[in-house]
């Protein structure tokens, strides 16, 4: 069976929720065995100003790791999943600090961005995830 948008969905949520590189690196070998592509990032600081660098990151990590090829086509594909992810997120992190990390999948035409963030102040965090998906 073909990896769809679901298993690669499925894919970049796990990815994102690792806790440490090691555990990154065993998901996405496990992931690679299954037919699907994945990057990581890790992310932290202020959310309004660190937009535009979460997805740049998500960018950069999916061509870094040959997740998407250097087009414009599959750069824009990263770039509006992650955007739409972050979208699902605003409400709660507006004016917040945030950290935590970002996970890609693809396989085919399935591409899929998942941000997992903690959210506010030190041990007072709000956690939330935000997915979002294209297709290339």
């Amino acid at each position: 069976m073909v990896p769809g948008s679901r298993e690669v969905a499925t894919a970049a949520i796990q990815l994102a929720m690792t806790r440490s590189r090691e555990d990154e690196q065993q998901w996405r070998k496990l992931l690679a065995d299954q037919g699907i592509a994945t990057a990581a990032a890790d992310f932290g600081g202020d959310f309004l100003t660190g937009i535009v660098r979460i997805v740049e990151r998500a960018v950069v990590a999916a061509k870094r790791e040959n997740v998407i090829q250097t087009e414009h086509l599959e750069e824009g594909c990263v770039a509006g999943a992650a955007r739409e992810a972050l979208n699902q997120i605003t409400p709660k992190a507006l004016g917040m600090s945030v950290g935590g990390k970002i996970g890609i999948a693809r396989s085919g035409d399935h591409v899929a961005v998942a941000v997992f963030f903690g959210i506010g102040l030190g041990h007072l965090d709000e956690i939330c995830i935000g997915l979002g998906h294209r297709a290339i």
